[in-house]
């Protein structure tokens, strides 16, 4: 493991994952992820619950991860990779709110007859009561929440191992900082908007079975 994606979900972390992996960075364990890997979401909350967990069985094929389950995480997957980077994607808290609450919070009320998918719904839920106290609802407080986590990791890792990133900034200080060149005549990827997000997940939903 080489990153340690920090950031909450909705900051670009789709974006993120795509120009880690054109970096050479990757592969890039994502939220989606999770929900593609056989046995994974039993893992994830397994560790949720505080059971312990054998990181390779999750990560054995990734360099790099970003996004929840692993933002959740990311203090004890510091320590498990201590020469891994930490990776904190921000973005404007309010922007970040409409966003999170227009495509993720109607997750936490979904069902399924679908184990997988109960074990999706399992997983969103855990971080809604563990990150937000289930104050979903509660603009002020989410918003909070997002602040003082930003925060909490600036606070936490040293300078020289901790990226603060905004996907608007593009490829120079994801490449400045793990040491690789900007990749001549490529855009920098923005695959993180709301109709794209929901376009996968509903995908994913549709091969496993609808929630309702």
């Amino acid at each position: 493991m080489k990153i340690i994606g920090a950031g909450f979900g909705r900051t670009g972390t789709l974006s993120v994952k795509a120009a880690l992996e054109t970096l050479g960075l990757g592969p890039c364990y994502h939220m989606l992820t999770a929900f593609e890997e056989p046995g994974h979401l039993r893992l994830w909350n397994a560790a949720g619950r505080g059971e312990r967990v054998d990181w390779t069985e999750i990560f054995a094929r990734y360099e790099s991860t970003v996004d929840w389950p692993g933002c959740d995480h990311w203090e004890t997957l510091a320590k498990e990779y201590p020469d891994a980077k930490i990776l904190l994607t921000v973005r404007d808290p309010e922007g970040w709110y409409d966003s999170f609450l227009q495509t993720l919070a109607p997750l936490w009320s979904a069902e399924s007859d679908d184990p997988e998918v109960r074990e999706y719904l399992e997983l969103v839920r855990r971080i809604s009561a563990r990150t937000f106290d289930g104050r979903l609802d509660d603009r002020a407080h989410a918003i909070a929440v997002f602040e003082d986590h930003i925060r909490r990791v600036r606070a936490a890792v040293p300078a020289d191992r901790l990226l603060v990133y905004d996907v608007r900034q593009g490829w120079e200080p994801l490449c400045a900082f793990f040491g690789r060149p900007v990749p001549p005549d490529t855009d920098f990827p923005h695959l993180n908007d709301r109709a794209r997000f929901q376009e996968l997940l509903s995908r994913r939903f549709a091969q496993r079975g609808d929630p309702r």
